[in-house]
């Protein structure tokens, strides 16, 4: 019953409340970003590739990608193009 107690009191203040609601929208997003598949990547000849490979680098980089670059996802891409072209800018 305390455990409940302190959620109401957290969600009266109003800053702890905008904190909660924007973690969990960018949580939502990100989550939805890991279904957007790249353009021009075909998704079943990656996976005919990662079935050849199994327990490879690939399934290593999958694994660290939270299942992300089996999907070929946006997401998966993480934060390299914005170095890379931050680089050649």
């Amino acid at each position: 019953m305390r455990a409940v107690e302190t959620i109401k009191n957290i969600w009266k203040i109003e800053d702890l409340r905008n904190r909660i609601l924007t973690t969990l929208l960018l949580v939502a997003i990100y989550r939805f970003g890991t279904y957007v598949v790249l353009p021009g990547i075909d998704p079943q000849a990656l996976t005919a590739l990662q079935a050849q490979t199994r327990g490879g680098l690939l399934a290593l980089l999958d694994m660290f990608s939270g299942g992300a670059f089996s999907n070929a996802s946006i997401f998966a891409l993480g934060i390299m193009p914005y170095i890379s072209a931050s680089i050649v800018m």
